[in-house]
């Protein structure tokens, strides 16, 4: 009777020892798929980005073609919008792991690059979209930020939906220790403490939103 006992407690064991093990090596092929996932995104789109600036580098050479490159950067702004809401999705679903910070570390710079590169146009070419800029909480933000983050983001994208290539909807993390981007919150009297923040155009900072009417008031 005591063998049997033992022998049914060695099969247990055994079995809880197999399925810890098994669930272990699936949770690291799936964070090592979405990791590849969000590192092949962000290749693509820093050639995207590159692209772009190669292109309006060249008009400069002779005369600027506003019309096309005001196209181009509409079309990788409605890539960054995609991509960026497929980011949060992974972010969401998984543990936040170190790979997946550097990737996003990488995207905040390729968002911010983009950035720069709509307010030249703007300048140059007097282009009629909105800047929309989103500066978020990313590293352990408290609850109560958790929660106002959630509501700007779904504010945002609701605005995204209603006015299309109107606005660039630029999203990035401002506390993830990025020189530039630390550079361009402080030209724009953004500090950490104060996130999340969305800038539009340059000029309005909005710390508090309550409705997407608020939000298109200020697109004018």
């Amino acid at each position: 009777m005591l063998t049997s006992q033992k022998h049914v407690f060695w099969n247990a064991l055994l079995l809880t020892l197999f399925v810890f093990a098994a669930g272990m090596f699936m949770g690291f092929m799936i964070e090592n798929w979405r990791t590849g996932e969000i590192a092949s995104l962000s290749q693509e789109s820093e050639l995207q980005l590159l692209d772009v600036r190669v292109q309006n580098d060249v008009f400069s050479l002779s005369q600027l073609n506003c019309e096309r490159a005001v196209e181009e950067n509409i079309l990788f702004g409605d890539r960054i919008y995609e991509e960026s809401s497929l980011l949060t999705k992974y972010d969401e679903a998984s543990r936040i792991s170190e790979s997946i910070k550097l990737q996003h570390r990488k995207y905040d710079l390729l968002r911010a690059l983009f950035w720069v590169n709509s307010i030249k146009l703007r300048e140059k070419c007097s282009a009629s979209f909105h800047n929309v800029v989103y500066i978020y909480d990313y590293n352990n933000p408290r609850l109560d930020v958790r929660a106002k983050q959630s509501v700007f983001g779904n504010l945002l994208g609701e605005l995204k939906q209603k006015q299309g290539n109107k606005i660039m909807l630029i999203p990035f993390a401002g506390d993830n220790e990025l020189s530039s981007i630390s550079t361009l919150m402080s030209l724009y009297n953004v500090s950490e403490e104060e996130l999340p923040v969305v800038l539009i155009d340059e000029k309005i900072k909005i710390r508090e939103m309550e409705s997407l009417a608020q939000l298109e008031g200020y697109l004018v």
